[in-house]
C-alpha cells in the first residue's frame, strides 16, 4: 500500500468489490505470506513491495470513529529531513505518534568491514553529515585505543578545534532550519550566512567544506596550513559580532518565545528513561556532557561551562543551543594558544599514513617532489608504502566502545577486530537514532502544529539514524 504526501484517509474502503486492489491483496497474501513484503510478478520479474506492516490495521481501528490518520513526510517543507510522521488525530490534538526511518539507509556500517581502517574514514564522515568531524574523531579514538597508541599533541588540539566548529556549525543548522519549519525565515536565512563562515574556515583548514576524512587514526592528515590560527581568531571576532543579533531576533521575540515556550515538554526521567543525551537531556535539569563527565582530547585543560535548564521545553533547547555557541567559541579561544608546533601523525611508520604528506601544485595528491623521495630511499620503503595504502595495517584482535559529546548527544564507536587490516564490526551508538524516541513522549497529547516544534528541537539528522 502506497500513501501519497499529505494524504489524510478515515480508513474508510473505497474500492468495490473485484478491484485492483483486491486482487492485488490476494496476490500478495498467497504469493508471500510477509506483511512486511508483499511481492507480484512483472515483465521485469518479481517486484516486492515494503509497507508498514501493521499500517492497515491502524487504518481499521479507526474506522467509523473521529479519528482521522494522517502522514508526515517524508518528505515536506516541514519536517526535519528525510523523516515520516503518522500521526494519529483528534481534530487538532495528537493521540498517537510514531516515527518511520529508513529512507536514506547506506549501510555504511557494513560497508566499514570490508574497507581498512584508514578508509573507514571517508564512511563515517558521511553518516551524521552536520557532524563530520565527531564522527572522524570518535572512529580514529577507537581505532587507536585498540592499537595501544595516542595521538600527538598537537593533533588533538587541532581535534578540539575542528570538533568545536563543527559543534557552531551543527547548532547554525539547527536554530536555521527550526526557525525555516517554524516560519522564522529570517532566522533561517540568518543560520545559514553564519555557517557559511564556518564552512569557509573548515575548508581553509582541512581542504574540504563537509565529509573531511581529515581526522586519522594516529592524528591527522597533514597540518594546518600556514595562517591557520589567524584566520580562526578572525572569525571568532566575527562570530561575536554576530551572536548578539540572534538574541535580537529570536530570543526576544515573543512571538518565538510563545511558539516554543511550553512546547514539546519532556522532563528528566523520561530523558533517562529514553536514553536521552545532548541538548535535550540539559534542558531538562541534568548537566551531563561527557567533555565533563568522561573528557577526551585534553578537555579537561579547558574552561568552559555546561549550560542547563529546568524548562525542559523547546525554548529551553533553543536557548541551550545558543549559549553552547559561546562556550565553543569560549574553548576554541583557549585551543588556538595551545596549537604548539609538533608532528599531526604517531610516529609508528607502520601505522602513519599518509606520512608526510605534501600536496601537489594542483591541490591534489602527493607532490612529485614527495613522490621521488619516496621512491628515491629504498625498494623496502616504497613496497611499505604501497601495501600501507593498499593494504592498510593490522590492528590486534579486541573491541572497544568509545563515546565522545557530539552536538546532539552521546556519539559511541562499538570496534571489534580480529586482527586483520578491516574491521570485523563496526556500530554505532548515534545520538539522532536514540534521541528521536522521545518525539511520541513531547507530541502526543499536543495540536499537530507543535509537532513540528517538538521535532525541530530534537535536531535529528537522518544520515545518522539510517545509516
Amino acid at each position: 500500500m502506497t500513501e501519497r504526501l499529505s494524504d489524510v484517509t478515515t480508513g474508510t474502503d473505497t474500492s468495490g468489490p473485484g478491484s485492483d486492489s483486491d486482487s492485488y491483496e490476494a496476490n500478495r497474501t498467497t504469493s508471500n505470506p510477509d506483511a512486511y513484503a508483499g511481492s507480484r510478478q512483472t515483465t521485469e520479474g518479481t517486484v516486492y513491495t515494503v509497507t508498514g506492516g501493521d499500517w492497515d490495521e491502524v487504518l481499521n481501528e479507526t474506522s467509523g470513529e473521529e479519528r482521522i490518520v494522517m502522514n508526515l513526510g517524508p518528505q515536506h517543507p516541514s519536517t526535519h529531513g528525510v523523516l515520516r510522521l503518522v500521526l494519529e488525530l483528534e481534530g487538532e490534538t495528537v493521540t498517537q505518534a510514531r516515527s518511520v526511518i529508513g529512507y536514506l539507509h547506506t549501510g555504511i556500517e557494513k560497508n566499514l568491514e570490508y574497507r581498512n581502517w584508514t578508509q573507514g574514514v571517508t564512511f563515517v564522515t558521511r553518516m551524521d553529515y552536520l557532524a563530520p568531524l565527531h564522527n572522524e574523531t570518535a572512529y580514529c579514538m577507537a581505532v587507536e585505543k585498540l592499537l595501544g597508541v595516542t595521538a600527538p599533541q598537537r593533533a588533538q588540539v587541532a581535534r578540539v578545534i575542528l570538533m568545536e566548529l563543527n559543534r557552531i556549525s551543527s547548532h547554525l543548522v539547527a536554530l536555521a532550519t527550526g526557525g525555516m519549519e517554524l516560519g522564522a525565515l529570517t532566522g533561517m536565512t540568518a543560520g545559514f550566512r553564519e555557517r557559511e563562515e564556518v564552512l569557509h574556515l573548515l575548508e581553509f583548514l582541512t581542504g574540504l567544506r563537509m565529509n573531511h576524512a581529515y581526522i586519522r587514526p594516529g592524528g591527522l592528515s597533514q597540518d594546518f596550513p600556514e595562517g591557520a590560527e589567524q584566520r580562526i581568531k578572525e572569525f571568532i571576532k566575527l562570530m561575536d559580532s554576530r551572536l548578539p543579533d540572534y538574541d535580537k531576533l529570536l530570543t526576544g521575540q515573543p512571538i518565538w518565545r510563545n511558539r516554543l515556550a511550553g512546547v514539546g515538554y519532556l522532563p528528566v526521567d523520561a530523558c533517562l528513561a529514553l536514553g536521552i543525551t545532548g541538548p535535550i537531556l540539559r534542558s531538562a535539569g541534568l548537566p551531563w556532557d561527557l567533555r565533563k563527565v568522561d573528557p577526551y582530547c585534553g578537555y579537561e585543560n579547558y574552561e568552559f561551562d555546561v549550560p542547563t535548564s529546568n524548562a525542559a521545553d523547546c525554548y529551553a533547547r533553543y536557548l541551550l543551543r545558543v549559549e553552547e555557541i559561546h562556550q565553543s567559541l569560549r574553548i576554541i579561544r583557549q585551543a588556538v594558544d595551545n596549537l604548539v608546533p609538533g608532528p599531526v601523525m604517531v610516529e609508528d611508520a607502520k601505522i602513519a599514513w599518509p606520512a608526510q604528506l605534501t600536496i601537489g601544485a594542483d591541490g591534489m595528491g602527493n607532490s612529485l617532489d614527495h613522490v621521488r623521495k619516496i621512491m628515491g630511499q629504498s625498494m623496502e620503503s616504497l613496497i611499505h608504502h604501497f601495501k600501507l595504502v593498499t593494504e592498510g595495517f593490522a590492528v590486534p584482535a579486541g573491541q572497544v566502545y568509545v563515546p565522545i559529546e557530539s552536538p546532539r548527544g552521546e556519539l559511541g564507536y562499538h570496534l571489534v577486530s580480529d586482527g586483520g587490516t578491516r574491521p570485523m564490526r563496526v556500530h554505532v551508538r548515534e545520538p539522532s537514532f536514540v534521541n528521536l524516541q522521545s518525539m511520541p513522549a513531547m507530541c502526543e497529547g499536543g495540536m499537530v502544529a507543535d509537532v513540528i516544534a517538538a521535532v525541530a528541537s530534537i535536531d535529528p539528522v537522518m544520515g545518522g539514524c539510517d545509516r
